[in-house]
């Protein structure tokens, strides 16, 4: 059973994320960045004994602030500052990257840190090693593609004149800009709608899924 709603503060009566929130994406985002720009291109490094225990604590660390940056998001309703009649349809596809998102993230540090204490038993290559560096390398692709999407998604909903973007980003929250065609968006929306209507969410706080 999938509740929608979660029990959670109305849309309506939340104007923007709180400063933990932000704190948490903020700074997990600029840790993920770091971890893409020192990442480890050749397992050979890991030789290296002071950045094998370097990779591993910043693998721990990446892994906790995930960790409580989802328990803690957990208490808010997806998309603040959505529209109060969001589709149903629209509303399970952004948690489900949302979702997919902290998984793959999750899976990133944890396959990590298997490929660092196999390293340490000697396990440089081999069947095994290569399974959990094939898995390593699919996380950080999964991530790459569900955060691509959860940004454009943010832009798209700030050219529309949302105020999903104003509740998190500190910067280009003047109401003067460029916005997409009501027709456009409209045409966008169907298949949010079709669907609701397909599945009988309209209304209903909880759907099986």
């Amino acid at each position: 059973m999938l509740n929608l709603e979660n029990n959670h503060p109305s849309r309506a009566s939340i104007s923007s994320h709180s400063l933990t929130s932000k704190f948490l994406h903020w700074g997990f985002a600029l840790l993920y960045a770091y971890g893409i720009v020192k990442q480890v291109n050749d397992i050979s490094q890991l030789e290296d004994a002071s950045l094998l225990e370097l990779e591993v604590i910043f693998a721990i660390v990446f892994l906790v602030i995930v960790i409580l940056r989802y328990f803690y998001m957990r208490r808010f309703p997806t998309l603040i500052g959505a529209p109060e009649n969001i589709s149903k349809v629209h509303l399970l596809f952004a948690r489900s990257i949302h979702l997919g998102m902290y998984f793959s993230l999750i899976m990133l540090p944890v396959s990590g840190l298997v490929i660092a204490f196999l390293f340490s038993l000697g396990f440089k290559d081999g069947l095994l090693q290569a399974a959990v560096m094939g898995l390593h390398d699919l996380s950080a692709s999964l991530s790459y593609w569900l955060i691509g999407i959860h940004i454009l998604a943010a832009v798209y909903s700030r050219l529309k004149g949302e105020r999903i973007w104003h509740g998190m980003v500190p910067f280009w929250n003047e109401d003067r800009t460029v916005k997409i065609p009501d027709r456009f968006v409209k045409i966008e929306s169907f298949p949010f709608s079709a669907l609701e209507k397909i599945l009988h969410l309209r209304g209903k706080k909880n759907v099986r899924i």
